[in-house]
């Protein structure tokens, strides 16, 4: 290290991982992040289960049956649908209600799903494609603002700003609506 290095190097290590881990806190923050992992996690035991064999002691099973070629079709196209809800989530819906499908149909077609551990992450990953909305941008308070953001005066680019609520005439400065018991009736 030279003179001039203001910290160790664990430090700095310590600094790059929490970079990343904000980059990917925000990475997974902006898409479906949790329905595309579980859709993922949903493919694997479906295109897996026909192609394994178990060995007990000297005894081998093997998984495979007839359907093998659809249950791999089907994992791989659950794999693909989670990928492009993380990369694509504009098709989100598309994806969430196409991995619904693909895994009702690997229900008779890949080992009743992938023994049903599949099938339930893939359903759980489709219903939770089809929920995620993305979040709404987070308005500016006005402390946020600039030295000249003044209500009713001129902004930080020259433009008028409105006056607050308070400062218009003729307009309440709160909601003057009564709510009666959240709205209930009382009666009986």
């Amino acid at each position: 290290m030279s003179a001039e290095t203001t910290g160790s190097r664990d430090s700095s290590d310590a600094r790059d991982f929490r970079y990343w881990r904000l980059r990917f806190r925000a990475w997974r923050g902006r898409r479906p992040f949790w329905a595309g992992l579980l859709t993922i996690a949903g493919g694997v035991p479906i295109m897996y289960f026909p192609y394994a064999n178990m060995e007990l002691g000297n005894v081998t099973i093997a998984m495979s049956t007839t359907a093998g070629a659809g249950s791999l079709i089907i994992g791989v196209l659950l794999v693909t649908l989670g990928l492009t809800m993380w990369f694509h989530s504009v098709v989100r819906t598309f994806a969430g209600i196409a991995a619904i499908l693909l895994a009702l149909i690997s229900l008779p077609i890949a080992n009743i799903g992938g023994f049903v551990i599949g099938f339930l992450l893939s359903l759980f990953g489709g219903a939770l494609a089809c929920a995620w909305v993305p979040a709404k941008p987070r308005r500016r308070d006005k402390a946020d603002g600039a030295v000249g953001d003044v209500p009713g005066g001129s902004g930080p680019e020259g433009r008028v700003l409105p006056a607050s609520r308070e400062e218009q005439t003729g307009t309440a400065a709160h909601d003057t609506t009564v709510d009666a018991n959240g709205g209930r009736n009382s009666a009986g």
